[in-house]
């Protein structure tokens, strides 16, 4: 008897408010959607199915999705890759039109007698390791770069913020002259083919470590994507290295290498925590600890061990 008394009121409760549990469902119900990215309330109409197309192809799962999609807004734009992208053109049109050289072509002395190209000789220099990006040596070069680091660099950019992209770009870039002043000394730099590596370097990490929680045509489409891209670069690479004998044509391998290897690690975990805190990950902490002791190697080396002395 006491049990009936007990469950009773309980019985009444529903029975008066029918609605309650309808109620509950939609509220239910909302937020899943809000989780799967179908209701963003931070953004216009238009800039939604832009953000929804971004989630797809820059982030790994359905649950990044949700999560992105949550506080995806539009600003602020991606102002770091259209900023570098502008100062890169400006400058080539500079050497281009204002030198006295066929800059349009290939690279020549204006350029050589840049104060941005990095040079062995001019090592003391130290601004050099990180302005030679802002050189480019022909159309071809600066088309590829640009066009590139726009297309991917502004997408992730979206994402990730610009302050993130500046990490794994110019990490790329740093890394480029000091692995190139060691293993391919007497190699002058110039491009920002040692950024644009490392963007590619870190969204190919992310694709190939959560490969099995994408769509397989969007898996598939990616590798594909950064296959052509690299493949197509490195192809123009070996020809201008090894068949063109002129020294100005020479490209390094090696800046590509380490701007792609900075990506690897560096791009890797900036990208991968896009939800969280970066200075609260210790595995940033990690890369930068690491990042910054084979830098002080470059340094010592160049210093004191480096042939081009």
């Amino acid at each position: 008897m006491a049990e009936m008394l007990e469950l009773q009121p309980v019985d009444n409760r529903d029975n008066m408010h029918p609605e309650a549990d309808e109620l509950v469902e939609l509220r239910v119900e909302k937020d899943s959607r809000t989780n799967d990215g179908e209701d963003n309330s931070n953004c216009c109409p238009t800039c939604q199915s832009m953000h929804k197309f971004l989630a797809e192809w820059m982030l790994p799962d359905k649950e990044s999705h949700g999560k992105y999609l949550e506080r995806a807004n539009c600003l602020p734009p991606p102002i770091f890759i259209i900023i570098i992208s502008i100062v890169e053109l400006g400058v080539f049109i500079y050497y281009a039109i204002w030198k006295p050289q066929k800059q349009w072509i290939t690279l020549e002395n204006g350029v050589w007698d840049s104060p941005f190209i990095y040079r062995p000789d001019l090592r003391q220099e130290a601004w050099r390791f990180v302005s030679y990006m802002l050189v480019h040596a022909g159309v071809q070069h600066i088309l590829n770069n640009v066009i590139v680091q726009l297309v991917l660099g502004m997408a992730l950019e979206l994402v990730h913020k610009g302050h993130r992209i500046a990490i794994v770009y110019l990490s790329g870039v740093i890394a480029g002259s000091l692995g190139s002043s060691i293993f391919d000394p007497e190699i002058a730099l110039v491009g920002a083919s040692g950024g644009v590596y490392a963007l590619i370097g870190g969204y190919f990490t992310n694709v190939i470590v959560n490969f099995d929680q994408m769509k397989p045509l969007f898996r598939a489409f990616r590798i594909a994507f950064i296959l052509v891209m690299v493949i197509s670069d490195v192809s123009l690479a070996i020809y201008r290295r090894y068949i063109i004998k002129d020294l100005a044509e020479k490209v390094s391998f090696v800046a590509h290498i380490a701007g792609g290897l900075a990506g690897l690690s560096m791009g890797y975990v900036v990208f991968s925590s896009f939800d969280k805190e970066l200075l609260k990950d210790p595995r940033f902490w990690m890369c930068i600890a690491v990042y910054i002791a084979c830098a002080l190697v470059a340094v010592a080396y160049n210093l004191w061990l480096s042939p081009a002395n």
